[in-house]
């Protein structure tokens, strides 16, 4: 990759990429953080990145340094444990973007990561599986797991609006 293909890359996906960890890890700073060690990791692999796996290789650095730091942050804090009867909401909301962000909070970290690819970002089952480490049938299967709780946590559409 050139020096301009790369400035190409920054400009093409550093807002994508920002959006895809702050969904993660709801911390402006932090957020920027990975997107600025992500682009540096990249960089440093100027000459061995191809420029049309730009994207993928971006996504997957960031990905594995979004899990570095869960891990870190983890390791750091307290778990509460969680009861299965307290991951349905009983409320009646008006806007369905803070309930489907508090559903995605919920999700184990794999999960919450793949639905974001998935469904935000709009990569393929196999990109995912690329960024993340998994097999195709992994992905599907986390995919599936996700949007079942999803579905499980928001309930009927009718009950929410």
């Amino acid at each position: 990759m050139t020096v301009t293909e790369y400035n190409q890359c920054v400009d093409s996906y550093s807002d994508s990429l920002y959006r895809f960890i702050l969904k993660h890890i709801k911390d402006v700073d932090v957020a920027k953080d990975i997107v600025q060690d992500t682009f540096e990791k990249v960089w440093r692999k100027v000459n061995d990145v191809e420029s049309s796996n730009a994207k993928s290789y971006l996504f997957t650095a960031a990905h594995h340094t979004l899990v570095d730091y869960t891990r870190k942050a983890k390791k750091q804090s307290v778990y509460n444990e969680v009861v299965e009867n307290t991951l349905q909401h009983n409320k009646h909301y008006s806007d369905l973007k803070d309930i489907l962000n508090n559903a995605l909070d919920k999700l184990p970290e794999i999960q919450k990561s793949v639905i974001l690819l998935r469904d935000y970002e709009g990569y393929d089952y196999n990109e995912i599986g690329k960024i993340t480490n998994l097999r195709e049938s992994q992905v599907k299967v986390y995919i599936y797991r996700a949007r079942a709780f999803l579905k499980n946590y928001i309930g009927k559409l009718e009950v929410v609006i």
